[in-house]
């Protein structure tokens, strides 16, 4: 499987920022909620720009060119996914850090790999679904290490988004619109 090289300038910058402490603040450290939300928000820039910049302009009906398609790397002109996107720069993070994780979960999921796997996932992603503009915090504990896990709202952005998800034949659920809440990002960090 090809493997596409992600890096974000934004994400790289926002990561060495937050994680040498930013000057006076690597004395004290930086709250586990400012960092996962510092993160998130470089995160949902570049997924929200890549959707509407990119896979929109080359979506379905737009000419003889790049094509997004979940199976991309089988297409001469196939381009990847905005989830996975996502995806590649999760591992690429895993690959150079091990200070926090992160994924894009769904309790509606089209792929299963995407489920929540644990407890505080599936709360925390129901309560982003239940709660509008709200993000959920908590922290659990995994084998022997207590993490802060938070969950944000990942958002329809796009007529690109909605359609995909309608219309994909593994769908647990076809009405998304714009605006709707499709799933979460999860962010992990050990304390």
């Amino acid at each position: 499987m090809k493997k596409p090289f992600v890096y974000s300038s934004a994400l790289g910058i926002a990561c060495a920022l937050i994680l040498s402490g930013c000057g006076e603040e690597k004395e004290a450290g930086i709250p586990p909620q400012i960092f996962t939300d510092s993160l998130f928000a470089v995160m949902k820039s570049d997924r929200t720009n890549y959707t509407k910049l990119i896979i929109q302009r080359l979506g379905p009906n737009k000419g003889d060119f790049i094509k997004p398609n979940e199976h991309w790397e089988d297409m001469p002109d196939g381009a990847p996914l905005p989830a996975q996107m996502f995806r590649y720069g999760a591992e690429g993070v895993a690959d150079i850090s091990k200070d926090f994780t992160y994924s894009l979960q769904s309790i509606w999921p089209i792929n299963k790999q995407n489920a929540p796997k644990t407890p505080l996932e599936k709360e925390g992603l129901q309560f982003v679904v239940d709660n509008p503009g709200q993000n959920f915090y908590g922290t659990e504990t995994l084998g022997d290490k207590t993490y802060y896990t938070a969950v944000y709202a990942d958002v329809a952005v796009s007529p690109a988004c909605t359609q995909c998800h309608n219309e994909h034949k593994d769908t647990p659920k076809s009405d998304f619109k714009i605006g709707d809440v499709m799933g979460g990002v999860v962010i992990r960090v050990p304390l």
